[in-house]
């Protein structure tokens, strides 16, 4: 027997939302239709997929090696059924390309691999800067396009941007932490905490625009620009942090369990797109590129995770 394409969804779903009840809701189905659709996966795999418990179900270890394959398996499927209609071969060109740090290393490369694989004629020349290098570029016609967080864009006035992906912020915590247990946690529970904060584009400063709208703040003990290292010392206990579910991974260089939970006061998204300056008229291929990147994300990514839980809700 052969996993259906439904039941993959499903299971993503789940992994996405971290309760059945919920992956129900964004599938517009019942709870027992996810609920026999990943034990019928389970079966057909051979183990379980999930932890149970009373707030919901994390991915197992095997769990989450399926995640990576089930993803790539639905992305190949959106991709054969939506891949625009016309001749490939015969868009030709090139595209300058510029993207942010936390894109080029938890985002975009495998877009890459199959816009290259797809359009076989469009040269990229990509290249990595901060936001305000890549604003200044896109204004100079430095640069075609940027991939980048569009949630930190500063000048509105001179560029355009679409946002692809709105990625929910979670606090992070160990395997043990004593958060775990409790029902509803807010940024004053967080402030008591040892906390560990991520620097890299511009994450201390979104991190600071939300702590400032209350009266707490953050006991940061250790500043970096590492997601590996914050991921190591969180799952080492050695302090928690709320990070998008973009770059989140559930296990640490070390083999350490880092999970994650929601915060009951509003923390905004991580939002990824795309920005090119608004007089800026595309070429065909990067005409081809950007509606490439719609059609990858299309119905795929009214999503909100990526890593351990996911990368798309689908």
């Amino acid at each position: 027997m052969e996993p259906s394409l439904r039941q993959i969804r499903y299971f993503l779903a789940t992994a996405n939302a971290g309760q059945v009840s919920r992956a129900a809701m964004d599938m517009n189905v019942s709870q027992s239709a996810i609920t026999t659709a990943i034990k019928t996966l389970e079966e057909i795999i051979g183990t379980s997929l999930f932890d149970r418990h009373s707030s919901g179900v994390t991915l197992t270890y095997e769990g989450n090696l399926f995640l990576e394959h089930a993803m790539h398996i639905v992305e190949s499927v959106e991709e054969a059924v939506r891949i625009p209609r016309r001749i490939r071969e015969d868009v030709k060109g090139s595209i300058n390309i510029v993207v942010t740090y936390t894109i080029s290393g938890y985002f975009l490369p495998p877009f890459l691999s199959r816009f290259s694989r797809a359009f076989p004629n469009i040269k990229i020349n990509l290249s990595e800067a901060d936001r305000a290098t890549i604003e200044e570029g896109l204004i100079t016609s430095g640069f075609d396009l940027a991939v980048m967080l569009t949630s930190n864009i500063v000048n509105h006035e001179e560029l355009s941007h679409d946002t692809l992906w709105r990625s929910r912020r979670r606090l992070w915590v160990d395997a043990h932490h004593k958060f775990l247990k409790v029902p509803s946690l807010t940024l004053q529970d967080i402030a008591a905490e040892p906390y560990i904060m991520l620097t890299v584009d511009e994450a201390s400063n979104t991190a600071q625009r939300y702590w400032n709208r209350t009266p707490h703040k953050p006991n940061t003990i250790f500043r970096t620009s590492s997601v590996e290292a914050v991921r190591s010392l969180v799952a080492n206990g050695m302090g928690i942090s709320i990070l998008s579910d973009m770059v989140h991974r559930p296990w640490s260089l070390e083999g350490r369990r880092v999970e994650v939970i929601e915060v009951a006061d509003k923390i905004p998204t991580m939002d990824v797109g795309m920005a090119w300056h608004h007089t800026k008229e595309h070429s065909e291929a990067a005409k081809a590129f950007i509606e490439f990147m719609h059609l990858g994300m299309g119905a795929s990514h009214s999503h909100s995770f990526i890593g351990s839980e996911g990368r798309m809700r689908l």
